[in-house]
């Protein structure tokens, strides 16, 4: 098949630091190509891919202390899109919604993965208003506060199998944070669980600075008031796999109706169990006493970081082969591109890893 895939500009494919759709985005992109298919991405200039790149911007946008404001850039990419429509059997977006105006004449051969929240209130009567456009949600739990639309299926995100090694006997017993510092992600709520487990917790996170109001009035106090916590920054791919693969387990102590998750499967393929709130995509992600605790409280959470070694990280690692790998994920979107143009075939047929 000829399929585009059109990604965000605000880091580059894949991203040099924190960036979880534009990573899944690479992994889709590079493994559709390994497969044989004609794939052109839509990115940042400075993506690295084996299928055609076309540059809309120079380099990734968040990263460049020139940009104010990000959304002429991708305007000008949809136009880049628009001259080229004629070139793909399939257009994926991964854009949230600014293509819908210009895309709505070819449905047909238009799908669009949503990767963020949808229950804020402007959500709804948007999507109202495209009723029919092809969606694909990364969670059932992503779905339930929208309206009714045409969604395609449900995908969860899938990583390259060798990307994370798995660490059976992890070298230091701390618990780790991964992601962004901000109230929904609730770092202070790990900072308490490992304090109150007797744990060493290492924080390793990004502070956006709509969030530097919340690190320095909040998170930043506590991480000086308490000397089991360890605030290690934003690390790059090469020191997430010593980061997650040497963590006793992943503390994900969420707020809100998290989409996915990313940094879930991420400590998964290392081996490392998850301890999560009960909230978002987490019951669809985590096999409670398999892959991690699902957890409703503090409480629960501190009694499952303190029996954490009983899980076996061989069994962690089989779960995410199982069901997060980028192979399944890829031939999930192959079957969802071909419910939307049943008269394409593929020009190879699929090979075998």
């Amino acid at each position: 098949m000829k399929i585009a895939q059109v990604a965000p500009l605000a880091e580059s494919c894949p991203p040099k630091l924190y960036g979880g759709t534009e990573r899944i985005v690479s992994y889709l992109t590079e493994e559709l190509v390994r497969l044989g298919h004609e794939v052109t991405l839509f990115a940042t200039g400075d993506s690295v891919t084996d299928a055609k790149l076309v540059s809309c911007s120079t380099t990734a946008l968040r990263l460049d202390a020139d940009v104010r404001d990000m959304l002429p850039y991708h305007i000008t990419m949809l136009e880049e899109v628009a001259k080229r429509l004629d070139d793909f059997d399939i257009v994926h977006f991964h854009i949230d919604y600014l293509h819908y105006p210009m895309m709505r004449p070819y449905a047909d051969r238009m799908l669009t993965t949503l990767h963020g929240r949808l229950d804020l209130p402007d959500a709804a009567p948007f999507y109202t208003a495209f009723p029919e456009l092809p969606l694909v949600s990364i969670s059932d739990a992503q779905r339930a506060p929208m309206p009714p639309v045409n969604w395609l299926s449900t995908i969860y995100h899938g990583l390259p199998t060798d990307l994370l090694p798995f660490n059976p006997a992890p070298a230091s017993g701390y618990a780790a944070f991964l992601g962004r510092i901000s109230p929904e992600k609730r770092p202070d709520r790990a900072i308490e669980i490992a304090a109150r487990a007797g744990m060493h917790l290492k924080i390793a996170a990004k502070v956006d600075q709509a969030d530097r109001k919340y690190w320095d009035e909040v998170i930043g106090p506590m991480v000086s008031a308490n000397p089991n916590v360890e605030f290690v920054g934003e690390i790059n791919e090469h020191q997430k796999a010593d980061f997650l693969g040497n963590a006793s387990a992943l503390l994900f102590p969420i707020d809100w109706p998290e989409p996915f998750g990313l940094v879930m499967i991420e400590a998964m393929a290392c081996g490392t169990p998850v301890i999560a709130f009960a909230n978002g995509s987490v019951p669809e992600i985590i096999d409670d006493g398999v892959s991690g605790i699902v957890v409703g409280s503090n409480d629960e959470a501190v009694a499952a970081l303190q029996t954490i070694n009983r899980l076996s990280r061989a069994a962690v690692r089989r779960q995410f082969e199982e069901r997060f790998t980028v192979e399944r994920m890829t031939q999930d979107y192959l079957t969802a591109y071909r419910r939307l143009r049943p008269d394409v075939r593929p020009a190879l047929e699929l090979v075998s890893a």
